[in-house]
């Protein structure tokens, strides 16, 4: 049974039944939770075997300490033009029992093009965001990167309350409204690996 964070590409959908814990975007499945990746064989003959993410509670989790080049996850809490603010949920694989805050400044965002970057096309509130951490920061919070390939948004809300698919690097749309977004997309990884 492997721990999962939310955004780690679970399996297709030909080949599961999503249940509580996931999310269906395109093909794909994906964890929405950090937990444990459970698949439970289907009641009837020559159905496909339902998989969910069951959440781990703060009491089973391990006491997880963001380090500098450690990989975490975090949801976006808010943005101004000089940076955004994230609640740092997961450091690696292990989910956090205390609050941590990070940092991405806007010279963080892109390894190219640093000077035309601007928070609010990069990251919205809500946002759930893979980074690396750079430094420790302040006092308050740790700086954070999203200057490689795998690392940004990987999961996002559009106003109309549907999970967004990227649909470019920097571009994700609404399967609802087909409303298209500026953000800075994460290259999926799949998880297991």
């Amino acid at each position: 049974m492997a721990i999962v964070t939310p955004g780690e590409r679970l399996g297709l959908n030909g080949e599961f039944i999503a249940s509580h814990g996931t999310v269906e975007i395109g093909d794909h499945i994906y964890a929405a939770v950090v937990g444990t990746v459970t698949t439970t064989p289907s009641e009837s003959d020559g159905e496909r075997p339902i998989i969910q993410v069951v959440p781990k509670s703060k009491r089973n989790m391990a006491a997880s300490i963001p380090e500098v080049s450690s990989i975490v996850t975090g949801k976006v809490l808010r943005v101004n033009p000089r940076m955004a603010t994230l609640s740092i949920m997961v450091v690696g694989e292990t989910p956090c029992a205390d609050n941590f805050q990070g940092v991405i400044r806007v010279q963080d965002v892109r390894a190219t093009e640093r000077d035309k970057v601007q928070i609010y096309n990069s990251f919205r509130p809500g946002d759930i965001v893979r980074a690396e951490v750079i430094s420790l920061g302040d006092s308050r919070s740790y700086y954070l990167s999203t200057a490689k390939n795998e690392l940004g948004v990987i999961l996002a809300t559009s106003p109309a309350g549907a999970t967004m698919i990227p649909i470019s690097w920097e571009e994700m749309v609404c399967p609802k409204t087909k409303v298209v977004e500026n953000r800075k997309c994460a290259k999926p990884v799949d998880a297991g690996k």
